[in-house]
């Protein structure tokens, strides 16, 4: 009898140890809101918003749910968001199983509502060191090679048509970033004089930061820009009249002339 309890007893803690940490590996969190405006002369307004996120995790595998708990005039929960990461090795897969445009609609040929389609959608990528680089590759087949050299920190996208290549260094107190979108070229050169931060950009474009925290005033200019003609026209029907059916009445067109 006292091998039995202790058994009992046993397992019992074995299973009080593997329910806590199966609460352990989950998570809530979120964000509650209530807002009043008095409008014045107005009748008064009330807002409310409450959101809850749920984390579960399980070894490299995270799941993921966002709901909208405040319900609204529904009384009724909200997912908001489903989604499923998991790592293996230097591999991200991450299913998105929620189509937020579920209910949306668009407009067809002919004036129906059709649905918009199922956006929910499976990605994997890849994320591996290669000496002091990395090498990333998504399901788009965008190759994406980056990392630090000498301080200068570089990314080069390898995709169909439209390679992007990207850099950055800090060299004497400035902040310097280029970038070349298919063929297009940008940089920003970014510095500190006097307390004040100063961006200027290769569009000619400058901003100024200054001030402290709680009271920062920027002061920005944006260069003049190429606009283009408006390509709107009106269009009048040239198609012919029904007249069946209908009085023609004359017209007098002339002058009279008393003498």
């Amino acid at each position: 009898m006292e091998n039995k309890m202790k058994k009992l007893i046993a397992l019992f803690a074995t299973t009080a140890v593997a329910s806590g940490s199966a609460m352990g590996a989950i998570a809530l969190s979120g964000t509650a809101s209530v807002s009043y405006d008095d409008n014045g002369s107005s009748p008064s307004a009330t807002t409310y918003d409450a959101d809850m996120v749920l984390t579960g995790t399980a070894g490299a595998t995270t799941y993921t749910q966002s709901m909208d708990i405040d319900g609204g005039t529904t009384r009724a929960v909200a997912v908001t968001g489903s989604s499923l990461a998991t790592t293996i090795g230097p591999i991200t897969i991450t299913a998105d199983m929620f189509d937020e445009d579920d209910s949306a609609t668009v407009s067809s040929t002919g004036g129906l509502s059709v649905d918009s389609g199922d956006n929910r959608s499976v990605t994997v990528s890849l994320d591996a060191p290669v000496g002091d680089a990395t090498i990333g590759l998504d399901d788009s087949g965008d190759v994406t090679v980056s990392g630090t050299f000498s301080g200068v920190t570089v990314s080069h996208t390898m995709q169909d048509g439209a390679d992007t290549t990207t850099g950055s260094a800090s060299i004497a107190g400035m902040d310097i970033t280029l970038s070349n979108d298919a063929g297009s070229s940008s940089w920003t050169i970014g510095t500190t004089v006097a307390g004040t931060a100063i961006t200027v950009g290769s569009d000619k474009s400058i901003s100024a930061t200054f001030g402290v925290t709680g009271n920062t005033v920027v002061v920005t200019h944006t260069a003049e820009r190429a606009s283009s003609s408006s390509t709107t026209s009106t269009k009048y029907s040239t198609a012919q009249k029904d007249l069946k059916g209908k009085r023609m009445e004359p017209v007098f067109l002339g002058e009279i002339v008393m003498r």
